[in-house]
């Protein structure tokens, strides 16, 4: 596939209309079922936002431990997190989703189980190997199964099924609230074991990744499943060719092992994309938005709210808001693009935070000050879901080049996931130190800036093939 390297690419590149052609629902089908691993990885991952206050009663746990036990996940997903391509690459796609719901069910079982913090730190060690797995697989399939025409709507269905997760796990907790303390929590947790048997079987019903098989030298099954997953006959061997000459480029080039290529020797435009990929990881969590999903009943006791089943309430509210957003999302991501998402979401973050630490910075306790802080909240997730939330994991896993995206993936979400562990598990000591209102504009600040960097650095992907990014970040 020739290209002129020459030409200058501008950020908001132009790229034809979106088009026509019905979309493929064969693609539709694969990328769900990949998706809809993430809805335990979200459910696992939000739970304890209800589930900490009755674990804090029934074991005793500190303020310290419940911090620690909240936010650790994140931090231990890095193991599988970084081990995720190079098991993806080995096993294949299918194989090692199928793993992480193994992980992922073991996990809930040795939660509901736990008796100790420690029992209970081990469990979430175990859930976060799936977690990763899950995470990183999902994001790499859905853009290799994925026509063009819609891969910003199938990319963005990771995103949709996590806070579907996310919003189970706020249901959960408000409908086993009100069975003894001892009991609840691990009910909340129990009831997560049994999806990962179903969520195997649809994993290994889908086709492998016609990349994943193009690396392994089938070509002619990566072309039976490109003719399904395509718009047009024409198209699927289109694709074919982009990926066979993706795959036979490092060899031609000579270059060495793939971490060599990404980090330590990375083309000029490599290094643009691992900048823009990296920076974008960073600014979605450093903005704050896990403070708000496992902290919230903190956040609107702090305003007056002191029953739990008032509390637990508001926090099903988030979970239905933020996933109704994320809808909006996916639907735009291929008519107006990423970009626009992107600037619009971060923007409206940074407004909506700065708006949440002044209503908590009055001091008041009413049921005003409570009602603007439930709204602040509120606005905050729905300006974060609109763009923030599922258009970074797009927009990285699409520009990575083939030869690096499993493990530049894998980087990608190590890279979120370490920023993420580090905000979750510092908000409560964050806010002693520096009060909560401080926490919130120091987000927004963070909002603010992670928004000029994407009108700095990130062009347009919407309508290139995955084959084409070389070129947009050639300039």
């Amino acid at each position: 596939m020739a290209h002129d390297g020459a030409s200058a690419v501008p950020l908001l590149a132009a790229s034809t209309k979106p088009s026509k052609t019905p979309r493929n629902m064969y693609a539709f089908g694969c990328a769900t079922l990949a998706s809809m691993t993430a809805i335990l990885m979200g459910y696992n991952l939000t739970l304890m936002s209800g589930a900490q206050l009755f674990i804090r009663e029934d074991l005793g746990l500190s303020d310290e431990q419940i911090e620690v036990l909240a936010g650790s996940m994140n931090v231990s997903m890095l193991v599988s997190i970084l081990a995720a391509g190079w098991t993806a690459d080995l096993l294949g796609r299918r194989r090692t989703l199928a793993l992480a719901n193994a992980f992922l069910m073991a996990g809930a079982l040795a939660m509901s189980l736990g008796a100790s913090y420690a029992a209970l730190m081990a469990a979430r060690f175990v859930t976060s190997i799936g977690a990763g797995f899950s995470l990183v697989v999902t994001s790499v399939y859905n853009a290799e199964i994925s026509p063009a025409s819609t891969r910003g709507l199938l990319s963005s269905l990771l995103d949709v099924f996590v806070n579907l997760g996310i919003l189970l796990s706020y249901v959960s907790n408000y409908a086993f609230a009100g069975l003894p303390v001892h009991l609840g929590w691990r009910v909340m947790y129990a009831v997560g074991a049994l999806p990962p048997v179903f969520l195997t079987a649809g994993a290994l019903s889908m086709p492998e990744s016609p990349r994943w098989l193009a690396m392994r030298g089938r070509h002619g099954d990566a072309r039976a499943v490109l003719v399904r997953t395509s718009d047009t006959v024409g198209e699927a061997d289109l694709r074919l060719e982009e990926i066979k000459q993706a795959v036979d480029a490092p060899t031609a080039a000579g270059t060495g092992g793939v971490w060599k290529e990404l980090l330590l020797q990375p083309s000029a435009s490599v290094r643009r994309i691992l900048v823009c990929v990296v920076g974008l990881q960073i600014f979605q969590q450093a903005s704050g938005i896990d403070s708000l999903l496992l902290y919230s009943p903190l956040v609107f006791r702090k305003v007056g709210m002191s029953s739990n089943d008032a509390v637990l309430g508001v926090t099903v509210a988030i979970g239905v808001v933020k996933t109704c957003f994320i809808l909006v999302a996916t639907l735009l991501s291929d008519r107006v693009g990423r970009r626009p998402l992107l600037l619009a979401s971060t923007a409206g973050v940074a407004v909506a935070l700065t708006s949440l630490a002044v209503t908590i910075s009055v001091g008041a306790t009413s049921a005003l000050s409570a009602a603007a802080s439930v709204a602040s909240v509120l606005a905050t997730v729905a300006a974060f879901s609109v763009g923030f939330g599922p258009m970074v994991g797009t927009y990285s896993a699409e520009i990575l080049p083939l030869r690096l995206r499993a493990q530049g993936a894998g980087l990608a979400v190590a890279v979120n996931r370490l920023t993420c562990g580090v905000v979750s598990m510092t908000f409560i000591s964050l806010a002693s130190a520096i009060t909560m209102p401080g926490c919130f504009f120091l987000y927004a600040a963070v909002a603010a800036t992670g928004c000029a960097f994407v009108y700095l650095r990130l062009p347009e992907t919407r309508g290139r093939s995955l084959e084409d990014m070389d070129v947009l970040f050639a300039k």
